[in-house]
């Protein structure tokens, strides 16, 4: 099976795709945003990356979600369901993380279908 690679680096890869199915990890861009600003904008991310590899918010498979503090959690989830659409809940699991910066305060790891 073709595996194909977006926005590669020699460390990592924003997406892979295999047989099907695309594999993504996505971090915020403002990192100076509460905890509801970065989740919206890693959520924005995330569907770039998944309409880069042929896929969308509603074939997402798994998704682990990690955050820095779990007291925001509440606030995290409040942007998440919005965001999620009705009747594509993905399996989820959400843990408290030391995250790469100091100022990221959400981290997601995900898995979609491709269309």
């Amino acid at each position: 099976m073709n595996i194909q690679r977006h926005g590669t680096t020699r460390r990592y890869s924003d997406s892979v795709v295999h047989n099907g199915t695309v594999y993504l990890v996505e971090v915020p861009a403002n990192l100076d945003g509460d905890i509801t600003a970065q989740t919206e904008n890693m959520l924005a991310g995330v569907e770039r990356l998944l309409a880069q590899a042929g896929s969308d918010k509603s074939r997402l498979l798994m998704a682990t979600i990690y955050l820095s503090d779990m007291a925001d959690y509440d606030a995290m989830n409040a942007v998440w369901d919005a965001w999620v659409p009705e009747g594509c809940a993905p399996t989820r699991a959400c843990v408290q993380a030391r995250l790469a910066k100091p100022e990221y305060r959400v981290e997601i790891a995900l898995t979609a279908a491709t269309a």
